[in-house]
């Protein structure tokens, strides 16, 4: 099983990236939740070229990727689950729960850190709020992010299929959880129990501080609820809640070349969390 998914690894990530973007993009059509503030052509051409920028640079950095670096600290017997008897089911599941809440720290350090709140910005600078936005990450934070993804996997040894799950889940619940997608009220609440809906997260892209750095989950909703950063909904309402950040608001200057700018030209305004924009997260 393993030689099969590190022979098609591509493939299957691939499929599932395509599947569920199709299936996204078709419900933001028919049920959208909010009217979009720009045209969307322009945005998704912005935000997608994004995407491939980001591939190239992790196929030229990592070539092997998260879910061969797995294969590589399984043959070499590294990691925590290498040295436990445990049942195959249960690593893999401990793998993808673990990784989960790596990213989910992971974003709060973006949040936290000025330098890497500049490049988190690409993100938030999103005027509207919908699938792509998921998808809209600095090439710069996308390398940081696999360093810390690989150094999770060292350090615990999941096994190569827990990776590759966690991988396809990671992408397509950053595409759910951004997408302009109206659920019916009774169903986001049962959902909010498993996973991010996009009411939930929608609130991490408001304009204030304060619900900006809240909801941080990508996967799981409950270490936002286990360590007090969960905010259940945005002041203005999610019809009336603005979008974006303060000191990014003319869509004209946010062209690809000026987004990919930003870190190293734009404010970082009073967003981290080490200046206004506090959070409280319990011990």
């Amino acid at each position: 099983m393993n030689s099969f998914i590190l022979r098609h690894e591509a493939l299957i990530r691939l499929f599932f990236f395509i599947s569920i973007f199709a299936v996204v993009a078709f419900y933001e059509t028919r049920v959208p939740r909010r009217q979009l503030s720009s045209p969307k052509r322009g945005r998704w051409i912005i935000n997608l070229g994004i995407v491939c920028i980001n591939s190239i640079a992790l196929r030229l950095f990592f070539s092997a990727g998260a879910v061969g670096i797995a294969y590589w600290v399984n043959q070499h017997g590294w990691g925590i689950l290498n040295f436990i008897a445990i049942p195959y089911f249960s690593s893999v599941l401990i793998g993808v729960l673990t990784l989960d809440f790596t990213i989910y720290l992971q974003h709060v350090m973006f949040h936290a850190v000025t330098n890497l709140w500049r490049l988190h910005m690409v993100h938030h600078a999103d005027l509207d709020f919908d699938l792509t936005t998921g998808t809209r990450f600095h090439p710069i934070e996308i390398l940081f992010s696999m360093i810390v993804k690989a150094a999770a996997i060292m350090a615990l040894g999941p096994p190569i299929a827990s990776v590759l799950l966690f991988e396809i889940l990671l992408n397509g619940t950053a595409m759910f959880n951004h997408s302009n997608i109206k659920l019916p009220e009774s169903l986001d609440r049962f959902l909010r129990l498993i996973i991010v809906t996009p009411d939930m997260h929608r609130v991490h892209h408001s304009v204030f501080p304060n619900e900006t750095n809240s909801n941080f989950g990508f996967n799981s909703p409950w270490w936002d609820r286990l360590l007090g950063t969960y905010r259940a909904q945005p002041r203005l309402g999610h019809e009336n809640m603005i979008i974006g950040l303060n000191q990014f608001r003319d869509s004209k200057f946010l062209t690809l070349p000026r987004i990919l700018a930003l870190p190293f030209i734009g404010s970082t305004g009073s967003y981290p969390i080490n200046q206004r924009g506090k959070v409280s997260i319990k011990s």
